[in-house]
């Protein structure tokens, strides 16, 4: 493996950013220091320049195996490369789903011949798999799913005596996608009597409402605290989640921990009327006061983790009546460049973005070695240019999809490098797959 050595950058890593040289050699990091006199097989400036962590991504769909027309473990990893995300961790919603172990590592094999970044998958959990479940190894699956509300195929698990023995019987962490799916099926049944199948968009955060969204979380925190489970709430939607999570204790120590999403931080309710099914997607976008009560929670912590739940599909799938209309969007390429807009507006300080895009995934999932910059740790590492002016369209979006809600849209700030397990998978605009990604290790 070529040994790498980025000068004259800026490094932004736990809570502080300094100017230092970083030295990368057998895909590790094996020093950092003001200037490094070494000779390194590719030598790359950093001037003008910042070097973060990689990005782990705690919630992605990339939709292989089964789902391969809207995108893949090829495709999907590449775009995530270019956008900063160096890892991921992927959704048991394929076709078929991971219920089984043996479909579970169908998955880790896949991704050993195609993906450019590092890569875990998610054990699926239904109500009638709890043996399966329990055979789950902590130390390189990044956890248990449960789809709490709707979902595709046996997915849903609203059994209350299974989802009780879940919580009591796994040592893993549980992620949890929470609406309420006897909710969510009568306020359908409403906007039908209403609409009959042309129901606006504009009524999808009413069909999958606060009260859906805060019922099934309020259950998942009440079981997590009576069996003491590690529980992960995926992507919070309403102000009225937050009174569930602490921010009074280090994330260390927490046993219930949430996430929020970039699309609920960037986009409000206003946006069905431009951009329509596009962004459409589960648990909804809500009215800006939502919105705007996440980010005040994401700094002082009750919010732990930034991810992107990409959920990629068509042109011609999302192109749509309501009820046909998949919900779901494209977005772990621009997850970075929507949180350097926040930054550039005042709203959250890069050390910040960096504790919750890379830092506090590590720590929530017990990541092994990865997620900072510090000697000894496997060398993910991101290089952006904070002044690089650039629009998304089409022809620089990566997702086999080709679309982005986002198009349109300038960002300042972009990726030139970046680096996967010590190789330097994409350099501006170029990528180098002759060496794959890793599995991700965890700590029990």
């Amino acid at each position: 493996m070529k040994s790498i050595l980025i000068k004259n950058t800026q490094v932004i890593n736990e809570g502080k950013i300094f100017n230092a040289d970083v030295l990368v050699k057998d895909g590790w990091i094996e020093k950092i220091a003001p200037t490094i006199s070494a000779n390194a097989d590719i030598e790359i400036d950093g001037s003008g320049k910042y070097l973060m962590p990689g990005i782990i991504d705690d919630q992605v769909h990339f939709r292989e195996p089964g789902l391969t027309h809207k995108s893949d473990l090829y495709t999907e990893p590449r775009a995530a490369v270019a956008g900063g995300v160096t890892s991921f961790m992927e959704m048991p919603n394929t076709k078929p789903a991971a219920l089984t172990q043996e479909l579970l590592q169908d998955k880790y094999d896949i991704a050993a011949q195609k993906s450019l970044a590092n890569y875990s998958f998610f054990m699926g959990a239904s109500n009638d798999n709890l043996e399966e479940v329990l055979k789950t190894n902590a130390e390189n699956v990044c956890g248990i799913k449960a789809f709490m509300g709707s979902s595709t195929g046996n997915m849903l698990v609203d059994d209350p005596v299974t989802l009780d023995k879940l919580f009591a019987e796994c040592p893993m962490l549980i992620a949890t996608h929470c609406e309420d799916e006897t909710t969510i099926r009568a306020n359908t049944e409403i906007y039908k009597a209403r609409y009959g199948e042309d129901v606006p968009i504009s009524c999808h955060p009413e069909i999958r409402n606060v009260e859906g969204c805060l019922k099934s979380s309020s259950l998942a925190v009440e079981l997590a605290k009576k069996h003491n489970t590690r529980l992960h709430i995926l992507h919070i939607s309403t102000a009225d989640e937050l009174a569930l999570f602490r921010n009074d204790i280090p994330l260390s120590e927490k046993r219930i921990t949430a996430e929020v999403c970039v699309h609920h931080l960037y986009f409000s309710s206003d946006d069905y009327e431009t951009l329509g099914t596009k962004v459409k997607c589960n648990p909804a976008i809500k009215a800006a006061s939502h919105r705007d009560a996440l980010f005040p929670a994401l700094l002082d912590n009750r919010l732990d983790i930034i991810a992107t739940d990409h959920a990629p599909h068509t042109r011609d799938e999302k192109d749509n009546t309501y009820f046909k209309a998949p919900s779901g969007l494209p977005l772990v390429q621009h997850s970075l460049n929507i949180m350097l807009g926040f930054y550039q507006a005042g709203k959250i300080s890069l050390e910040r973005i960096i504790e919750k895009m890379c830092h506090a995934p590590a720590e929530c999932f017990r990541v092994e070695k990865r997620g900072y910059i510090r000697e000894g740790y496997h060398a993910d590492l991101v290089l952006f240019d904070p002044k690089f002016n650039w629009t998304v369209q089409p022809n620089n979006i990566d997702y086999k999809c080709g679309w982005s809600p986002l198009e349109g849209a300038t960002f300042q700030g972009r990726v030139s490098h970046t680096i996967v397990s010590g190789h330097l998978a994409y350099a501006n605009g170029v990528f180098d797959e002759s060496r794959k990604g890793q599995r991700l290790k965890f700590r029990p």
